[in-house]
């Protein structure tokens, strides 16, 4: 590629970036990356439901063309009050340029909707992901499950707690790795606004993902941002530990410098300068997809 070629995706970085480490508002940097970011040479299906509500929803990126490629779900942040899948285009489209079938997720929101609701919308719409699968060119055998902040809660809580597959009859066995980006999987949240999300009277222990770990749980990849100030290290550090006690690989990567938002920021395709985000995650499904 020409360096005038480059150069529209080296300035689009600079600006996004700019506006990331600047701490201007989360929304605002992906308003500005997915306007920039093109979807042109992609299968998109938008607005997929995978149950009644109106954030029962996801929209499916695929290669064009695709056939029996990986397919990826991916859950969104936002304290669980907030975000939705329209925000993270630039996720679905960088997925998708890597070869996989990438569906992109909304689900219900606090406090309206407590845990496990949103937990049991992850795995409902990996239930008709993987139903779908083949009809977007992926192969319902070969699934990894993926989520930023809260959405890594959802996400891992979904396969590890024995509980939510088995509500939706979907075999542990068709997931072949999770990914967790910056998740809470481990805190006290009852003197935090967080509490909202989840049941008056609720403890840790009944909860957090690192306490619900089966053993049969698929690989996982855990990715800590070194200057997180919004989720603290230790939520990761206890997630590998329980990971670990119960016999699951994990993929443990503290990435130095990066943020709370950097870190998933870095998945998209201008951003990849601002961290190893996306090469990380890339390598981890090479590594464990069918072949």
């Amino acid at each position: 590629m020409s360096k005038v070629s480059r150069s529209p995706w080296l300035l689009l970085g600079l600006v996004v970036g700019a506006a990331v480490l600047a701490g201007c508002s989360q929304r605002s940097a992906q308003d500005t990356l997915n306007r920039a970011v093109s979807t042109s040479g992609l299968d998109v299906t938008r607005d997929v439901a995978y149950g009644p509500d109106t954030r029962n929803r996801m929209d499916v990126y695929a290669p064009h063309g695709a056939a029996n490629a990986p397919v990826v779900l991916f859950v969104h942040g936002g304290s669980w009050e907030g975000g939705d899948k329209d925000g993270h285009k630039f996720v679905g489209e960088s997925l998708a340029r890597a070869g996989y079938v990438t569906a992109v997720m909304s689900y219900r929101l606090a406090p309206q909707n407590r845990y496990p609701t949103f937990v049991q919308d992850t795995a409902l719409a990996l239930k008709v992901l993987r139903e779908r699968a083949k009809t977007f060119g992926g192969n319902p055998e070969n699934v990894f499950v993926m989520g930023h902040s809260a959405g890594a809660f959802n996400a891992v809580e979904a396969v590890d707690n024995a509980r939510w597959l088995r509500e939706v009859d979907v075999p542990v066995s068709a997931v072949r790795g999770v990914i967790g980006v910056a998740g809470p999987y481990s805190y006290d949240f009852r003197s935090l606004p967080s509490a909202r999300a989840f049941p008056e009277g609720a403890t840790p222990d009944e909860v957090m993902p690192d306490r619900h770990v089966r053993p049969d749980a698929p690989p996982h990849l855990l990715l800590v941002a070194g200057s997180d100030r919004t989720v603290g290290a230790q939520n990761g550090e206890n997630m590998r530990a329980a990971l670990d006690r119960a016999g699951v690989p994990v993929t443990f990567t503290v990435l130095p410098g990066m943020g709370h938002i950097t870190i998933i920021a870095a998945m998209a395709r201008p951003l990849t300068f601002l961290g190893p985000t996306r090469r990380d995650v890339i390598a981890f499904i090479e590594a464990h997809r069918l072949r």
